[in-house]
């Protein structure tokens, strides 16, 4: 019964694991603290799979559970966890198809995600991952409604931020 338990969930948890590495890469400085954030994500997906009910998505209760592990890791750590620096997640863009501006955006975008609260960036990084107001709402453990007007207040924080 164990042993079936434990290849479930490393089946789901290797079909989604790049939740758990964009989350850590949003929380995080340094490889050292991702990786540390990354093993404390995955030690709470494993304590908590057998309440995973499937209700819904998969990787529905993963986003839910590690933007919780990463959010109450970084209210209660004694050390800093910041947003990483873009120029060390950049995406590898061929020589050809470079586009300086598009750099410069995602790095102004990246910059200003980084003055968000921990809410707000849970909030844009599953809309950044064009996730439903239905799929965020049940992630975070809110309602639709107020989903989207959390989400309405974050966009304008960031166009205030963003603005020149």
């Amino acid at each position: 019964m164990q042993k079936d338990l434990e290849s479930k969930f490393l089946s789901d948890f290797e079909k989604n694991q790049n939740i758990v590495h964009k989350i850590c890469r949003i929380y995080t400085t340094n490889k050292h603290a991702h990786d540390d954030l990354f093993q404390e994500i995955t030690i709470q997906l494993w304590k908590n799979y057998t309440k995973f009910r499937g209700d819904s998505k998969f990787s529905t209760w993963m986003y839910r559970v590690a933007l919780n592990t990463a959010i109450s890791l970084y209210r209660k750590s004694t050390r800093t966890i910041k947003t990483q620096d873009i120029s060390e997640i950049a995406f590898k863009i061929k020589s050809n198809d470079y586009d300086d501006t598009q750099e410069k955006q995602l790095q102004s975008l990246y910059k200003a995600i980084h003055q968000l609260n921990d809410i707000d960036k849970a909030l844009i990084f599953l809309y950044l991952e064009d996730k439903p107001y239905k799929e965020i709402s049940e992630t975070l453990g809110i309602s639709s409604v107020n989903a989207r007007v959390k989400m309405n207040r974050a966009k304008e924080k960031l166009k205030n931020i963003l603005k020149p």
